[in-house]
C-alpha cells in the first residue's frame, strides 16, 4: 500500500504522479479543485517538456483520441450559436490535454497506473462513506426512522446532492473502480491488502446501489459477469465463475425488487422512460419522447449536423412545439451521447465516434486487457442514457482514463497485462500496490 504514496523515480516524475494522484483524489468533489490540478499539472509538464517529446503527439492513440475534439472545433464556424460552440470546446478541453499531456510528460504511466487507479478508488469510497454519514445525521436530526435510507429522499440525486456532482457520473466513477479492486483481487494480493480491497468494494457497491444510475448498474453486471470470466478463466473456471457472479447478481436483483423505492427506480421509471407516451407521465416526460423529437431534427441535417453550440436553441425550440414542456424548461439535452454527437456534427461526429470506440475495443481486446475493456463498456453504455462528453465530469473522467489506460508503449501494456490465469491455476502475483 506504502507504493500508493511513495514511489521511487525522478523528481520530475515524482511530482507529475503526485499532480495525477491528486487530481483523482479530488475528481469527485467540486470541478475547480480537479481544474486548478489540471491546470498545475500541465503547467509542470510543459515546464520540463523537451522538443523531441513533441513527436509522442503524433502517434495514432493519441491522434484518434483528440480527433474529435478537432471535428468540434470546426463544427464551430457553421454552428447558429458560435459563442456557445466556443464555451462547450472550452469546457472540452479535456478531451485535448489529457491526450496532449500524456503524450509529452516523461512518467511512466504503464509502471503507475495501478496505483492511480487505486488512489482514484479510495477516493470514491471515502466519498461513499462521506455520502452515507451525511445520509444518516440527516436522518437522526429529523428523528425519521433507520429505513428512510431506502426510501427516494436518499437515492440518486438526493444521495450524491451533498457533495455536488450528477448521480450517473458518481455512479461510473464508483463501478469503475468496484471493477479495479476485483481486478487486484483476482490476481492475487498479500492477506491485509486483500481484506482492504474487499472492505472498499463493498462500500462502492453499496453506493453504487444507493445511487442508482440504471445505465452504470448494467455496464457494472456486463463487466462483472462477461469480461470477467472470459478474461481471467478458461474451461471449467470460467463456467464456475460465470455461475457464481450470475447467482450473486440475481440475488441483488431479487434484493433491489424486493425494496419498492429500489424497484421503482430501477423498473418502473426504466419502462417509463421507454415509453413516447408523454401524456400518461406525470411530472416528467420519458427520454423516448425527447429521442423521437431529437430524430426528426437530425433528419433534417443527417451529413454535418448542425454545429458545435447550436443544441440547446435547437431542442428548446423542438421540445417547444412537441408539447414536451418540462423538458423546454430544464433545457435538457438529447441524454444521449450518440444522438448529440448527430445532433451537432452528423453521421461524421458519429462515424468517427464510434471509430473512436471500436479502436479503444480493439486494443483493449489485442492486449487482454481488462481494465480497458471495462472502461469502454461503461462509456459506450453510458453514453446511451447521458451525454458524458459534454459535461465535465464525465469529459475528465473519459479523457484521463482513456489516456492512462491507452497511451501504453507495447511491450509496457504485456509486462503490466493481465495474465491468464487459467493456465497456471490461480491468479498470479504480478502486481504489487
Amino acid at each position: 500500500m506504502k507504493n500508493i504514496f511513495l514511489i521511487n523515480d525522478t523528481v520530475e516524475n515524482k511530482i507529475s504522479y503526485y499532480h495525477l494522484a491528486l487530481f483523482l483524489l479530488v475528481l469527485p468533489y467540486d470541478f475547480f479543485y480537479s481544474e486548478l490540478v489540471l491546470i498545475s499539472f500541465g503547467l509542470h509538464t510543459f515546464i520540463h517538456v523537451k522538443k523531441q517529446d513533441f513527436k509522442n503527439i503524433l502517434t495514432k492513440p493519441v491522434v484518434i483520441l483528440i480527433s474529435l475534439y478537432l471535428l468540434n472545433l470546426v463544427a464551430i464556424l457553421y454552428s447558429t450559436d458560435k459563442q456557445e460552440g466556443i464555451d462547450l470546446a472550452i469546457r472540452q478541453l479535456g478531451l485535448l490535454l489529457f491526450p496532449v499531456l500524456f503524450a509529452l510528460s516523461h512518467l511512466d504511466f504503464a509502471k503507475y497506473r495501478k496505483q492511480l487507479i487505486c488512489v482514484f478508488g479510495f477516493s470514491c469510497s471515502i466519498t461513499v462513506l462521506y455520502l452515507y454519514f451525511d445520509a444518516l445525521l440527516t436522518i437522526f436530526s429529523f428523528q425519521l426512522p433507520l429505513s428512510s435510507l431506502f426510501t427516494v429522499n436518499f437515492m440518486n440525486h438526493n444521495f450524491s446532492l451533498p457533495v455536488g456532482i450528477h448521480a450517473t457520473y458518481l455512479s461510473i466513477y464508483i463501478a469503475f473502480s468496484i471493477i479495479a479492486f476485483l481486478w487486484l483481487l483476482l490476481n492475487g494480493q498479500p492477506v491485509r491488502q486483500k481484506w482492504v480491497y474487499i472492505l472498499a468494494a463493498l462500500i462502492l457497491f453499496a453506493g453504487l446501489i444507493q445511487l442508482s444510475s440504471r445505465a452504470a448498474f448494467i455496464a457494472f453486471l456486463i463487466v462483472v459477469n462477461g469480461v470477467f470470466p472470459l478474461f481471467l478463466f478458461k474451461g471449467r473456471k470460467r463456467v464456475q465463475f460465470f455461475i457464481t457472479t450470475a447467482v450473486i447478481s440475481v440475488a441483488v436483483l431479487v434484493l433491489i425488487y424486493s425494496v419498492d423505492s429500489f424497484k421503482t427506480r430501477y423498473v418502473s421509471e426504466l419502462k417509463t422512460d421507454l415509453t413516447d407516451k408523454v401524456k400518461i407521465i406525470e411530472n416528467t416526460e420519458p427520454r423516448l419522447a425527447r429521442w423521437e423529437a431529437i430524430l426528426e431534427l437530425i433528419k433534417q441535417s443527417p451529413f454535418i449536423g448542425y454545429g458545435n453550440g447550436a443544441e440547446t436553441v435547437l431542442l428548446k425550440e423542438k421540445y417547444f412545439n412537441k408539447g414536451l414542456y418540462i423538458s423546454y424548461l430544464n433545457e435538457f439535452n438529447t441524454h444521449n451521447q450518440y444522438l448529440g454527437v448527430l445532433l451537432k456534427t452528423g453521421m461524421i461526429g458519429l462515424l468517427l465516434l464510434l471509430f473512436i470506440l471500436y479502436f479503444g475495443y480493439a486494443t483493449a481486446v489485442r492486449n487482454r486487457d481488462l481494465l480497458l475493456l471495462s472502461f469502454m463498456i461503461i462509456i459506450t453504455v453510458v453514453s446511451l442514457s447521458e451525454n458524458i462528453l459534454d459535461l465535465n465530469k464525465g469529459i475528465f473522467f473519459y479523457g484521463f482514463f482513456f489516456s492512462l489506460l491507452l497511451l501504453q508503449r507495447k511491450d509496457e501494456i504485456k509486462e503490466n497485462g493481465l495474465r491468464d490465469i487459467a493456465e497456471t491455476g490461480n491468479p498470479g502475483n504480478n502486481i504489487s500496490v
